[in-house]
């Protein structure tokens, strides 16, 4: 049995999650908590095998809970129930400890498999948020980028050879070949192909 504390502060959203865990035979709700006070000190009294915490709480937020809480209950995992789906919340969320990041917006279904992954020490996150996520930081690299870099990068995508690339751009081969290393490794791409589609994608070059 995976045994579940629900912290929010809306005791209607909090009995609403409890009605939707009970129909799953092996998920038991063994507390609730409304602000992070609570759950640290819930956490640390029932040792749940998954915390299902949101982010936005009175007073002190959920996510700067989460360090504590798995301090007071160390084998717990923390799964985060938000209506918070920007990037940046869910990255805050992960690295301050939490095991997974789950919209209000979720089905039953995801909510229960969420749970039995992340109580399994499997992270888990949104697939519509782990999307969102990726696009962000990829297009974090890409603002990494130089003007110049950002240049090569198009006559890459393009189609071009770094000899064309030079000619167009008045550098030397050896400069090209220094830029295109440079932005494979900011951007975290292995092959032509892999920089042609992540330049689409970003607008880059047009589809």
């Amino acid at each position: 049995m995976i045994d579940v504390l629900v912290v929010d502060d809306h005791a209607i959203l909090r009995a609403g999650i409890r009605s939707r865990l009970e129909r799953e035979p092996d998920i038991a709700v063994v507390g609730e908590a409304a602000t992070a006070k609570q759950a640290v000190e819930r956490s640390a009294a029932l040792t749940p095998d998954v915390v299902l915490l949101d982010m936005l709480l009175p007073r002190r937020s959920g996510c700067e809970a989460i360090p504590e809480l798995l301090r007071r209950s160390p084998r717990s995992r923390v799964l985060i129930l938000s209506s918070q789906a920007a990037p940046s919340w869910v990255r805050r969320a992960l690295a301050a400890g939490a095991t997974g990041y789950l919209s209000k917006r979720a089905s039953d279904r995801e909510l229960a498999a969420a749970i039995r992954g992340v109580a399994s020490g499997e992270g888990y996150v949104e697939p519509t948020l782990g999307a969102r996520l990726v696009v962000d930081n990829s297009q974090g690299a890409l603002d990494a980028l130089s003007e110049r870099e950002r240049d090569v990068l198009q006559l890459l995508a393009l189609g071009y050879t770094n000899q064309e690339i030079a000619a167009r751009l008045y550098i030397s081969v050896r400069t090209v070949d220094t830029h295109r290393a440079h932005i494979m490794l900011k951007l975290e791409l292995e092959t032509r192909a892999e920089l042609v589609m992540f330049s689409l994608a970003h607008g880059v070059i047009g589809g």
